[in-house]
């Protein structure tokens, strides 16, 4: 009997362990970059696999709050929807780090006739059509909405919104000249600098900084945290440079 025992211990013990699933829900911006990014995280740590999941960060934090599918990693595109993570007790203060930044810029189709030079020119009856991500949600719609405000261009131009799910869907609209022009970040701009051309850089108020936080409930916490802490490595930090993201 002790032998039996000692026999399937030493079997127990040669089988692979089991693969370490790590689920990501980024941002939609940072659907490129994360993909490769993903892959390398994948082959420094042999054995773990990882999954993204990508959207508008107000519509992922509803995913991770109504407690569907698991998530260990939430990447936003704004502090905004990570303190609501955290007041929501979904995240720690003390995980959390900003890991890029990120610009707004006005975007037009490449063969637009019409091209703005500032923000209120959009007020302008050339455009009649404007893509925006819908601000309760997306946060490039929510920096729109703030910088249009600041300026005393919300009430003008809110009624030629075309509202967005997120800002690659903004982007789409843009890049298929189904609008006249568009607000989305400059990393997604560059991604089709065949179809759409960045007319205008805008300041906002706040800075485009990205957060990212280790889920509290994470079944994987310190492969989360590794994660995590691999966005601030040299490698990865070179991936998020060469699609345009800044330093935080």
């Amino acid at each position: 009997m002790k032998r039996h025992l000692t026999l399937c211990l030493a079997t127990l013990l040669a089988l692979p362990a089991a693969a370490a699933d790590l689920t990501v829900s980024a941002a939609a911006s940072l659907t490129n970059a994360f993909k490769e990014i993903g892959a390398m995280f994948e082959a420094a740590n042999p054995g773990t696999k990882v999954a993204l999941n990508f959207g508008a960060s107000g519509a992922l934090l509803q995913q991770i709050a109504k407690g569907g599918a698991p998530v260990d990693v939430f990447a936003s595109a704004d502090q905004e929807t990570m303190d609501q993570a955290q007041s929501q007790g979904l995240v720690q203060a003390a995980q959390r780090r900003n890991f890029v930044s990120n610009t707004l810029v006005i975007i037009v189709p490449t063969a637009a006739a019409n091209l703005p030079k500032a923000v209120n020119d959009l007020t302008e009856p050339a455009y009649q059509r404007i893509a925006i991500g819908q601000p309760a949600s997306v946060p490039v719609g929510r920096y729109t909405k703030g910088v249009l405000e600041a300026a005393g261009l919300w009430g003008a131009i809110e009624p030629k919104m075309v509202g967005a799910n997120n800002v690659r869907q903004a982007l789409d609209y843009v890049a298929r000249a189904e609008v006249d022009a568009g607000f989305v970040y400059a990393t997604d701009a560059a991604l089709m600098a065949d179809k759409v051309k960045v007319a205008v850089t805008v300041p906002t108020q706040t800075p485009i900084l990205y957060p990212v936080a280790p889920l509290a409930a994470s079944a994987n916490a310190v492969m989360a945290a590794k994660f995590v802490g691999y966005l601030l490595s040299a490698p990865a930090q070179a991936v998020l440079a060469k699609y345009g993201f800044g330093k935080p």
